[in-house]
């Protein structure tokens, strides 16, 4: 049996100054740095004592400060992997985001979903960050280790479930896997049939006062 937490960081500092995120290295704010702590702790319990435990991490700021908190408590080192971060939002990065939000383009309800647009110069297409998440998902999978914890963001969140349970690139446009900041997903495979299911989606029991 293989089970695959993944964790989307806590608050950090672009959510509060509304600003776009993206590859801006923003940080954990005080309140995103108290939750790393109580999403480690929601995490320790589901996990065996002295069980191997693998962690992987988008190599920015706010994910790699939230994987760190996760990787004390289990005592094993993350492994910083730059596929795993969000889509890259070129020159709108650090802007306000209502810039970025005027320049929005919906995709239509039917046809073609605009994988290959940007509503920024040098923003990386839907198409590029699902490729690359899905070549690290797909790389984590083939470690044996039945115990695995992905820290990453909210919007990236999406390409790793789709990877998880089979769905081609080429659809991802259709699709949405949220979660609040902090939020725990739990996907499950077994080990008879090897089928795959999401447990929970953006847990964020352990975030409630």
């Amino acid at each position: 049996m293989r089970t695959v937490y993944v964790v989307t960081h806590p608050e950090a500092t672009h959510h509060v100054e509304q600003i776009v995120g993206g590859w801006y290295d923003s940080d954990l704010t005080p309140a995103g740095v108290r939750a790393t702590t109580a999403i480690a702790a929601a995490l320790r319990p589901g996990i065996p004592d002295g069980a191997e435990v693998e962690i992987f991490s988008s190599d920015l700021t706010r994910t790699r400060r939230t994987a760190a908190e996760v990787a004390r408590v289990f005592g094993v080192d993350p492994v910083l992997d730059r596929r795993l971060r969000e889509r890259s939002f070129g020159e709108a990065e650090g802007k306000p985001r209502a810039w970025l939000d005027g320049r929005f383009l919906a995709p239509p309800a039917t046809g073609e979903r605009r994988l290959d647009h940007v509503s920024s110069p040098g923003a990386e297409p839907i198409r590029s960050v699902a490729a690359r998440a899905y070549a690290a998902m797909v790389e984590i999978l083939a470690h044996p280790c039945e115990w695995q914890i992905i820290v990453t963001h909210g919007g990236t969140l999406t390409y790793l479930v789709a990877c998880w349970i089979g769905m081609p690139v080429e659809s991802v446009g259709q699709v949405a896997f949220r979660s609040v900041s902090g939020g725990i997903t739990t996907l499950r495979e077994d080990d008879r049939f090897h089928s795959r299911e999401v447990v929970a989606q953006g847990d964020i029991r352990h975030l409630k006062p």
